[in-house]
């Protein structure tokens, strides 16, 4: 599965640069998580004030258990909260998509 969290960081001298290091310091402590398989950062070309962190994991399950972790709570959701507010997780389309139906309770 893949997470694409994009964030807006004003593009003045100061905000850029620490914002970089907060981004590799967050990816650092995701990429340590059972099944993570590798994450990319970037910097939008034609919006110099649009981030992105997209990561790549084995399934959803390793991607929120990650989330749970002590670890990523303290070195990367600070972070991950300041993205922008919209779906972040996305299935890979190598393989069967998720079907949504309701669920059987008992």
């Amino acid at each position: 599965m893949l997470v694409v969290n994009r964030f807006r960081v004003p593009d003045d001298d100061d905000a850029a640069p620490g914002f970089r290091e907060e981004l590799e310091a967050a990816l650092a402590v995701l990429s340590q998580q059972r099944g993570y398989a590798d994450g990319r950062l970037g910097r939008n070309v034609d919006d110099p004030t649009l981030w992105v962190m997209v990561t790549r994991w084995k399934d959803v399950g390793s991607y929120r258990r990650a989330l749970s972790s002590y670890d990523v709570k303290v070195g990367a959701v600070p972070l991950l909260s300041r993205a922008v507010d919209e779906p972040s997780a996305y299935e890979s389309l190598d393989g069967q998509l998720n079907v949504a139906f309701p669920r059987e309770l008992g």
